[in-house]
């Protein structure tokens, strides 16, 4: 059995974050492409460990960082949250750690928050995440078009979300598959 373990943020989690969003395999579907500066990643990483309306987890495959996922414009009043989340470590990919960060964001987000709404917006290039998405439930609720611009030009968006009602319904199978995968949930 495989393990995945969504651990806080820590102020010695920097300089790997910094270099994680220096990566080109990750900066190709992030919204910003351009290398960060270490000045920039500082301010960022600062207002991470501060925020309010934020959170930030390290994924964890066998005690080994590998990623990071996070909640962002959390509302109580809403209900609802963004997320987003990237494995940095190229061997992590196609092993079914992505799914996995999936469900635990997503028992987190409707359990321990409590809330009804998960949203998230993926490029429409990256088929394989909105596809991963979709296999939980998530909806194509709008296609904002030529909504980011990149440094190869403009990039159409998904904007995707899941209901706690439609998890309900899918969860049991969603870990069923990941047990299946043997990872231990």
């Amino acid at each position: 059995m495989t393990s995945v373990v969504l651990r806080p943020l820590a102020a010695g989690d920097s300089d790997r974050l910094f270099d994680w969003r220096n990566r080109d395999d990750v900066r190709a579907y992030m919204y910003s492409d351009g290398v960060i500066a270490r000045e920039t990643h500082d301010r960022w990483f600062a207002g991470a460990l501060a925020a309010n309306d934020r959170c930030y987890w390290i994924v964890e495959w066998d005690a080994q960082p590998v990623g990071l996922a996070n909640l962002a414009d959390i509302s109580r009043i809403h209900r609802k949250a963004t997320w987003a989340y990237y494995l940095a470590d190229p061997s992590t990919r196609g092993k079914g750690i992505g799914a996995c960060v999936e469900y635990l964001m997503i028992e987190k987000v409707f359990g321990e928050f409590a809330l009804e709404k998960l949203w998230c917006e993926v490029l429409v290039s990256n088929e394989a995440v909105w596809k991963l998405h979709e296999s939980f439930g998530f909806m194509r609720e709008a296609h904002f078009r030529r909504h980011v611009v990149k440094s190869d030009g403009p990039h159409d968006v998904y904007g995707m979300g899941l209901l706690k009602t439609d998890w309900l319904q899918r969860r049991d199978a969603a870990r069923q598959r990941l047990v299946a995968k043997g990872f231990r949930i």
